[in-house]
């Protein structure tokens, strides 16, 4: 969350001209942003013991899944766009620094194991 926002803040204080590929990445840091801090919400209130409806682990990897997709892709415009001015370059920086992590939250979060079931019949 922190190097989420550090990208965020060091490409929205830096002069640019491309402006759709930094709006794109600091529309996509935010919306993580305002993501994990919905998800935080929801677990603090315990939100998701009320609306059993929805599967929260499924909704919850999908999300942080296509918002580190999202991110990766908007980090990756950045980098290439950057012009080597210090605040894109950051950003950039940061922004492939929250998709690692982001990434790899996600795999110690919902780490899948497929475990094979034994046939054998007992007599």
């Amino acid at each position: 969350q922190i190097s989420l926002l550090i990208g965020f803040i060091s490409v929205n204080n830096s002069s640019w001209t491309d402006y759709s590929a930094y709006s794109f990445f600091q529309i996509v840091t935010m919306c993580d942003l305002v993501m994990i801090l919905f998800f935080y919400i929801m677990h603090i209130f315990r939100v998701y013991r009320k609306l059993t409806c929805v599967s929260w682990p499924l909704a919850e990897f999908l999300h942080y899944l296509i918002g580190t997709l999202l991110l990766l892709i908007g980090s990756i415009v950045a980098a290439a766009k950057s012009y080597n001015i210090t605040g894109l370059v950051a950003g950039a920086t940061f922004g492939f620094l929250a998709t690692i992590l982001c990434v790899i939250s996600m795999w110690s979060s919902y780490k899948v194991s497929c475990i094979t079931q034994s046939t054998s019949e007992y007599h």
